[in-house]
């Protein structure tokens, strides 16, 4: 018994020292409430600038009769008993450095009440039999650079919502939103922040427990089952993860001691105005520790592929705020604490689970995100193109008179697509504040706006970088995301939606099909341009390639409401080519009750080709052709 309490006490001092250096990546295993024994718990909080703590709570009706000890080194406040129980709130009653007393909650609690609430849960997790050995197995066999990736992203509590108005729970979406998934042929989902926050408008991007799943959303068991039926269904999961600023609340992080702790002393630098919050000081050691911890126990405790980290460009400068800033020591805008961070945040991920996928939310290009941190990235594996999303919306939403002047907004990536591994993000931000949904944004009457949401979606899927896909977009809702609301599942009674939702899926399960459109994505050699110069019909025309010769799509865009018969293309290799895409067939809501006929080339020069083909593009619509019968040693 001695010899294992000796060894308990030089495990906490181990876990002490690395966390004063910023290396101790469990910390949850350190701080917040742990069992030492049946009916015996002890509490720790960090806390280095208070004059007093205590443990407060249901078990001892939140009077301060539980005072804390202070190791003065560290700033850890430690207390042992046996008051409490499993299943009783609590809270660290602080006298913070100026002698204020005020009631905290714990960070490192892994469940709260429900709100508007905040206190902590005394709660375990029971060790989980996990099942899906064959999906982690297989992803550590698979180059996910070379594997289609298409997102599906959700909030949580208004993908669907009850009769009487209350969200599904992770265990309801187990049942329901897993085989949706799989129906649609998604191969990821993604979650806007899990993460305990006490207001729903601010969506999770205001947290305040970096190790909690939200209790709104049910329980940490319930969302474990969730993430083991994904995998079970060759889904993977990801979440989006906030590590630059946190909730404001008094009663949360900001100034828990009476001092900056957790955020910058610079009150400019603190104070995050855009967002009302508070940003982290991403360069003291022991925050480092708290961040990267909470990473590492999302991807552990949960199983989950991937994080997705967001506003990495308020982390990276510091004009990127609203109001003063102060210049760094070389008078420049670059954050350096944020540099490096996200540098060893992604080192300290790869390390332990190399398979894990990090992928940025960043809108800048001032600084390489993706690639080796060796060459001065940042680590990450993907990079969200909201230069792409921003474009082409806006090119979109035109009328189509004018987008011949503008066809350079649907052209422009192509000039920059591979400095970055970029994934296309079709995402919640854009369907909110007034920006209209994506069907909504579509110019013309509701026919005209399906045709170009088909045609939106075909060029979103074949143009290189993954994808991400906001829910409710999938069927073309025409109202606005609501964070309060579930999604329009109604609007699935109209024709036009529904055969929208089915268009979706089997796009979704073509792009999965087709080597051609994800296979060397992260190359040049993914992508030939036939005719990116045709601005006076509005049609774009490009190949995508696989790694095989003969494996290539030709993808023809018309963005103009004409249809252009006897259209013609630019093709590498003399044969035929057979039409296996046509967003206006009858079945996906337009017209069309036939495909084109199979075209025979022939040998007449078009741009850089030696020979052509004829066919027609439907009005608005897009059409993607593969060969047939082609003779590879004649290329021209």
């Amino acid at each position: 018994m001695e010899r294992g309490i000796k060894k308990q006490l030089e495990n906490v001092k181990k876990m002490e020292k690395s966390f004063l250096t910023g290396e101790n990546f469990h910390l949850q295993h350190l701080l917040g409430a742990h069992l030492l024994e049946e009916g015996r718990f002890v509490f720790r909080v960090w806390a280095p600038n208070a004059q007093a703590v205590f443990l407060v709570g249901d078990f001892n009706d939140w009077k301060d009769t539980l005072p804390m000890e202070k190791d003065s080194h560290t700033g850890i406040w430690t207390i042992e008993t046996t008051e409490a129980k499993v299943g009783d709130l609590y809270k660290y009653k602080i006298r913070q450095a100026s002698g204020r007393e005020i009631m905290k909650i714990d960070p490192f609690a892994i469940r709260f009440e429900q709100r508007p609430g905040d206190a902590a849960e005394l709660y375990m997790i029971p060790e989980k039999k996990w099942k899906d050995g064959l999906w982690r197995g297989r992803m550590k066999r698979t180059n996910q650079f070379r594997r289609p990736m298409n997102i599906y992203e959700v909030h949580p509590s208004s993908w669907k919502h009850h009769e009487d108005g209350t969200p599904y729970h992770f265990s309801e979406l187990t049942e329901e939103l897993v085989p949706y998934l799989a129906d649609m042929g998604y191969t990821h989902v993604e979650f806007m922040p899990l993460t305990e926050h006490p207001l729903g408008r601010s969506w999770g991007y205001q947290s305040i427990g970096y190790f909690a799943l939200s209790s709104y959303y049910g329980t940490p068991e319930d969302f474990q089952a969730f993430v083991e039926a994904c995998h079970l269904n060759n889904i993977g999961v990801l979440m989006d993860w906030v590590p630059g600023h946190f909730c404001i609340n008094d009663d949360t992080l900001p100034y828990y001691d009476g001092t900056p702790q957790f955020e910058y002393s610079d009150p400019d630098r603190a104070n995050n105005r855009r967002w009302g919050s508070i940003n982290f000081d991403l360069g003291k050691p022991q925050v480092q520790s708290f961040l990267i911890s909470s990473a590492m126990f999302w991807i552990e405790m949960y199983h989950l592929d991937g994080i997705r980290v967001d506003a990495v460009s308020s982390m990276l400068y510091r004009d990127y705020d609203d109001g003063p800033w102060t210049p760094n020591h070389e008078g420049g805008n670059r954050n350096f604490e944020g540099y490096y961070f996200l540098q060893k945040l992604n080192a300290c991920i790869k390390l332990a689970h190399p398979n894990v996928l990090m992928i940025a939310e960043e809108s800048s290009s001032e600084t390489q995100i993706t690639g080796m941190i060796e060459t001065g990235a940042l680590g990450f594996d993907y990079k969200w193109n909201m230069g792409w999303m921003n474009d082409v919306l806006r090119f979109y939403e035109m009328d189509p008179i004018y987008r011949k002047d503008h066809f350079n907004l649907v052209t422009f990536s192509f000039m920059y697509m591979m400095q970055e591994n970029y994934l296309l993000p079709l995402s919640h931000d854009e369907v909110v504040h007034g920006k209209k949904s994506l069907m909504h944004k579509m110019w013309g009457d509701r026919y005209k706006q399906f045709a170009q949401l088909r045609n939106l979606y075909t060029f979103f899927m074949t143009h290189p970088g993954k994808k991400l896909l906001f829910m409710g977009s999938e069927w073309g809702q025409f109202l606005e995301w609501k964070f309060d609301e579930g999604l329009e599942w109604v609007d699935l009674d109209d024709d036009l939606n529904s055969k929208m939702q089915q268009f979706t899926a089997k796009l979704n399960e073509f792009y999965k099909a087709q080597p051609a459109l994800w296979e060397l994505e992260d190359s040049y050699d993914t992508i030939e341009i036939i005719d990116a110069d045709n601005t006076s019909e509005t049609v774009l025309s490009f190949i995508r390639k696989g790694k095989k010769k003969k494996d290539f799509l030709i993808v023809v865009l018309n963005m103009a409401p004409v249809e252009r018969r006897d259209f013609h293309v630019g093709v590498p290799y003399p044969g035929t080519y057979k039409e296996v895409w046509n967003t206006e067939m009858l079945e996906h809501g337009g017209t069309w009750t036939e495909h084109n006929p199979e075209c025979t080339s022939l040998p007449i020069a078009f741009n850089n080709y030696g020979q052509l083909i004829k066919t027609t593009v439907p009005a608005l619509g897009a059409i993607i052709l593969k060969p047939e019968k082609i003779n590879l040693r004649k290329r021209n």
